[in-house]
């Protein structure tokens, strides 16, 4: 279909004088693929509209929250239910304590959880607990996993950090990276050469479980299990970075699925439903280093307001249903499935990998198993790729380096739409 841009064009050309880039998240801008963002005004269910009147089947689900899709009925009766008593009071309400509740009661690892407003402040925040229950200073953290924009975090960091080639940022000083130790994902042995070369100084190994920022990549057989026999034998904390698999893969995150129990998960995105929500949370004994029983400092004014906390219990209330994610995986393998036959018909160089609802097509012939594997994908194939299902009006991540993520509110007739434009996208792009 030919899209109309006039509105977007015009929006983007304000936003360009008001805000930098005219995005407040650089990904959105749609620099990776050489395009001008699409400018959304609303969505519903499985699908979006832009400020010019096309509609797109929606894959991108505010890059993970809104697994139940845009608009839900019962988590739009929740805010609307909650907004009309108040939007933020500064003080402990009832639906922070019940969301709490649901989040100790589906990871067994969490016994205590506090309630941030981010994902990267509930990182940030889960680094402090572990440096000062531990008595030690450095962080291990994987290349091309992206773990919010912490400054001694952003070193070959994923996400809009890897989609427009600048894994580490100026304006963050060396001194504040020297106690940021970097591993290889999927490489057990790049984590025992830093213990050995940091005896009794690593405080923590921070990883996502299924890395989802440089693409979706999932843990080789072995590879969780080691990191944690490596962090019980040498004292360390396990840091699980659930923020996009928490209550997506499973009820019970990436460490439901492969069977390991981190001493500390960060979680966010899905538990608020849509809202600014982030969360952390683990044993007992570490969570009450936390002010105001322990001397660990962190607060924020919104934390933990009512309509994050009532958007999070309506959307993850509703994943309760009886075979909810065997239905949401099986659609998405059954895409993933249907897409690798289309890429095989015509030759292309990609390879799609796949953990749960959430899957990345890489324009590469290598196997993706780390960074540097991803960083061999073709970034000018995924651009034309990316605009020939935009223009068929279907919106995937515009960046290489994203996760593709399906909602309950997708069903066989948008896969079906999603297929027949895949079909002629890959074409256009065939040898």
């Amino acid at each position: 279909m030919n899209l109309k841009t006039t509105n977007s064009q015009k929006l983007y050309r304000i936003a360009k004088r008001l805000i930098p880039g005219g995005v407040n998240s650089p990904v959105r801008s749609f620099k990776a693929v050489e395009g001008t963002p699409v400018f959304v005004s609303k969505g519903k269910g499985a699908w979006i509209t832009d400020e010019d009147g096309n509609r797109y089947i929606d894959y991108i689900a505010s890059w993970g929250p809104l697994i139940l899709g845009h608009s839900h009925p019962e988590v739009v009766r929740a805010l609307k239910k909650t907004a009309e008593k108040g939007t933020s009071y500064g003080a402990p309400c009832r639906e922070e304590i019940e969301l709490a509740g649901i989040i100790v009661k589906a990871f067994p690892s969490v016994e205590m959880v506090r309630m941030t407003n981010s994902g990267t402040e509930a990182i940030m925040s889960a680094v402090r607990v572990a440096r000062a229950y531990t008595g030690r200073d450095f962080v291990v953290k994987f290349e091309g996993c992206y773990h919010g924009h912490a400054d001694y975090l952003l070193v070959k960091a994923g996400s809009g950090a890897t989609t427009f080639g600048t894994p580490s940022s100026p304006g963050v000083p060396k001194s504040f990276t020297a106690t940021t130790l970097i591993a290889r994902y999927n490489d057990i042995e790049s984590v025992k050469r830093l213990f050995a070369r940091h005896k009794n100084k690593i405080a923590c190994v921070l990883v996502e479980p299924v890395a989802a920022n440089m693409g979706v990549v999932p843990p080789k057989d072995g590879f969780l299990e080691k990191l944690r026999e490596i962090t019980l034998n040498e004292g360390s904390i396990l840091i699980f970075d659930e923020v996009i698999t928490g209550f997506r893969l499973a009820r019970g995150g990436a460490q439901e699925v492969y069977g390991i129990l981190p001493e500390v998960t960060c979680l966010g995105k899905i538990i608020g439903g849509g809202l600014p929500v982030g969360a952390y949370g683990g044993r007992a004994d570490i969570m009450k280093m936390v002010s105001p029983v322990g001397p660990v400092y962190q607060a924020g004014t919104l934390s933990g307001n009512p309509l994050a906390m009532a958007a999070g219990i309506a959307t993850i209330s509703r994943l309760k249903g009886k075979d909810t994610y065997k239905r949401l995986n099986n659609l998405t393998s059954e895409l993933v499935k249907e897409l690798r036959e289309i890429i095989k018909k015509f030759n292309i160089k990609a390879r799609i990998n796949s953990a749960g609802s959430m899957f990345t097509i890489f324009f590469t012939d290598r196997e993706v198993v780390d960074y540097e594997s991803a960083l061999s994908s073709d970034t000018k194939l995924y651009s034309r790729f990316f605009k020939n299902l935009l223009k068929a009006g279907i919106m995937f991540p515009p960046s290489q380096f994203e996760a593709v993520f399906l909602s309950l509110a997708h069903t066989e007739k948008e896969i079906d739409i999603t297929l027949k434009a895949a079909y002629n996208a890959f074409k256009e792009l065939k040898p």
